[in-house]
Parts: C-alpha cells; structure tokens; sequence
C-alpha cells in the first residue's frame, strides 16, 4: 500500500456503484474566522459506496460498475457537512491525509454557496488555497474514491477546512448568463447501469451525462442541470453520470480552468477535438481512439422522447448552475414533466423536465388551473421561447409577466 501523508494531487475517475446507507445532515457547522474546521468522518445525504472506520472514510465492497464512460471501476462519493464561516472568504485551505492503495485514487473537492446557489465543484489539493468563484461564508467538501475492480479500498481522513486570502483570484465566476455550447449528443442506454452517482439505469430515463465531475449532481438532486435544445425542443435534465469518454474535461469552463485540455477553446469537448482534428492523437485521457465527437450523453427518456432524436446528433446545450436567472425546481415524484407550446394541458408537447431538475424561467402567465404537488393555481411559466410548464409542478417565487 502505498501511503501520503499529505495527498498533494488526485486524479479522480467516473463511475460509481450502489448506495450505501449513511446519515443525514443536521445543518451547516459554524467556524471562527480563521480557525481550521475539523469535519467528522460521516458522510450525509448524496453519499454512496463508502464505509466510516474510525477517522477514516474507504471506498465500501458495491462491485465495479460501468457509466457513461464505459470504465469498469469501484468508485464512491462521501459528501461532508457544509461548514458556515463567520465572515465571507474568497478561499479555502483544504487538508487531509489519504491512502491510494493498487493504483486506486483519492480526491476532496470543495464547493461555495453564492447567491443562494452552489457553484461547481473544484479539487483542493492538501495544505494549498483554492480559490472560490466568489466570496463565500458557506463550502462543503465531497470525497471522491476510486478503485480498479480489483485491488485494495483508497481512503481520506483527518479533513479540515478554514478560510484564506492567499489565493489568486478564481477564474471560475457565475456568469450573468449560463454557459451555452453547440455539441453532439450521443444516447447512454445501459439500462440497469450504475451512474457516476449511484443512480440505477432505469427504462426511459432522464438525466444527462458530462464529462467532468465538476457539475454533478447527487442521486435524486437537479442543483446540477443541463438544458438541451434540438430547433423545436427542450429538455431540461439533471446531470447524474460522467462521460462520455472523459472524466475530467469540464469543456464548458474558461480554458485556464478547465481541469485537463487547457489549450483547447471553452466550449470545445476533448472528443470533439479528438475526433474532428486528431486532437491527442485521435484519442480520449485513457488512450481510446476517439470513435465520435460526443459531448454529452443523453438517457433514453431525454434521447427518444423528450428530443424526439432518431440518431445521434448536435444540439445546443446550457449549463445552468453556470450563470444567474430565474429558475424553479420540477417537484415529482418520478418520472418527467412534459413542456407544451402554450399555457393549457391540451398544448402540445415540446419537450420534457426530468424529476428535480431545474428550469429557466423568463417569465410567468396566466392560464389553465392545474393541481399538483405545488397546489393549485392557473400560473405557467415560460421556460423558453413558445414553451411552458404549470407551476403547480414547479417550486419557485413569482416572477414577472410575460
């Protein structure tokens, strides 16, 4: 076994495996101003296939699953209690110690509260600042281990966090609007599959894929959504999965802050650039040869129903948690919300929302009353040019009329 004392740098795969029961949050913990933050090892809600030994949290016994990224690995996530500082911080200091035994591998991630929002998860390596896209009282860290389907269980412990100014300045903001990208789309399939956070692959799903951990989301959670357009319609989706082809080309993000792939225009999918311009040598970070230009992988509910996609094929899509703007939460208990081209239940469909994703809002109007689980109310909402949802399945403030 192979031993850090400090891990310094990690190098974090897709694909997780089954969920392991855990316990839930109380709530955020407080800090002082600049005293460090030791974080008790018991991962809360959005956690999945890790074990608490002691101080120590290690990769539990789920076999290797394959995701989007069709890597057969042990993979798992623990989320920490968000920690609360006493004033505003532009960084954090992040320290632990890890074991990365058989070429298995250890990560802590740190994420900000801004503008009531979490923005996009970033690496922290051991004892160095890392910068916050905006200055934050709020973070909360996420454990990620990953294991070869043989082989011993990576693990971290002794996590603390406190503030910092010793950082450079993020370059990883909220924008005034999302990021948006013109990208191929490919279907995912693998019914029955894990995903990248613990979702089982049920027939006709809906949720997406990316190729960076970065923005996904837990199991059950849409604070991690996509927005994906053909010319006449829109899903709206949760990122649950990692691929395709990588896990680590957070493509949307400013060049200087993308996670590998630096020299690459924002925007622009490593298998893409592969693909189209032997980018890499025509090949993905695990040495594949590049067999589409594929930026995203869509379930089959959002493959086949929502978009209506016959064949693989490009679409335009935006990353919400990346810019500012009205938005609501889809509040089902399964399945989808369809989206119709005028305000009543008989306007056709255009597109679907899959549960607990969010939605962009550019307006509200009036009309047919409809119940659910939100009440009952004649208010729809406009979540894109000639499309709306009742807000009577959608949990949100009031916005202004259309």
């Amino acid at each position: 076994m192979h031993l850090t004392a400090k891990l310094r740098a990690a190098a974090c795969l897709a694909v997780a495996v089954a969920i392991t029961p855990l316990a839930l949050a109380a709530g955020p913990s407080s800090a002082s101003p600049t005293d460090p933050v030791n974080l008790a090892a018991q991962p809360v809600d959005g956690s999945t296939n890790v074990r608490v030994d002691g101080q120590r949290i290690i990769l539990g016994d789920a076999p290797a699953s394959m995701g989007s990224v069709e890597v057969r690995q042990r993979s798992g996530i623990a989320n920490l209690t968000p920690v609360r500082f006493a004033s505003p911080t532009s960084a954090v200091v992040v320290d632990y110690t890890a074991g990365t035994p058989d070429l298995s591998t250890a990560e802590v991630d740190v994420r900000a509260l801004v503008k009531d929002r979490w923005s996009e998860w970033t690496p922290a390596k051991a004892g160095q600042p890392t910068a916050l896209p905006d200055a934050s009282d709020q973070v909360q860290l996420r454990i990620i281990v990953v294991a070869p389907p043989q082989g011993g269980s990576p693990w971290i412990s002794d996590v603390s966090v406190q503030p910092t100014g010793k950082a450079a300045a993020s370059r990883m903001t909220i924008q005034a609007a999302p990021i948006k990208s013109h990208v191929f789309a490919t279907r995912e399939g693998l019914v029955g599959g894990t995903t990248a956070n613990g979702h089982v692959i049920a027939s006709r799903d809906h949720f997406v894929a990316l190729p960076s951990r970065r923005g996904l989301a837990n199991n059950g959670s849409g604070n991690y959504t996509v927005k994906v357009c053909t010319a006449s319609r829109c899903a709206f989706e949760p990122v649950w999965d990692v691929g395709p082809w990588n896990t680590k080309d957070d493509y949307w993000n400013p060049s200087a802050t993308r996670e590998m792939w630096k020299d690459l225009a924002q925007g622009k999918p490593e298998a893409q650039a592969a693909y189209q311009n032997g980018y890499n040598g025509g090949k993905d970070q695990f040495g594949r040869t590049v067999a589409n230009p594929a930026g995203i992988d869509l379930a089959d509910g959002v493959f086949w129903d929502a978009l209506k996609l016959a064949d693989n094929s490009w679409v335009d899509a935006t990353y919400l948690w990346t810019g500012d703007g009205g938005r609501g939460t889809v509040s089902i208990t399964s399945g989808y919300l369809n989206v119709r081209n005028s305000a009543s239940s008989s306007g056709a469909v255009v597109g679907m929302a899959g549960k607990s994703a969010q939605v962009t809002v550019e307006c509200q109007t009036t009309g047919q009353s409809v119940t659910g689980s939100q009440g009952t109310t004649n208010v729809w909402l406009r979540v894109h040019a000639g499309m709306y949802v009742s807000k009577a399945w959608i949990s949100a403030g009031s916005f202004g009329a259309c």
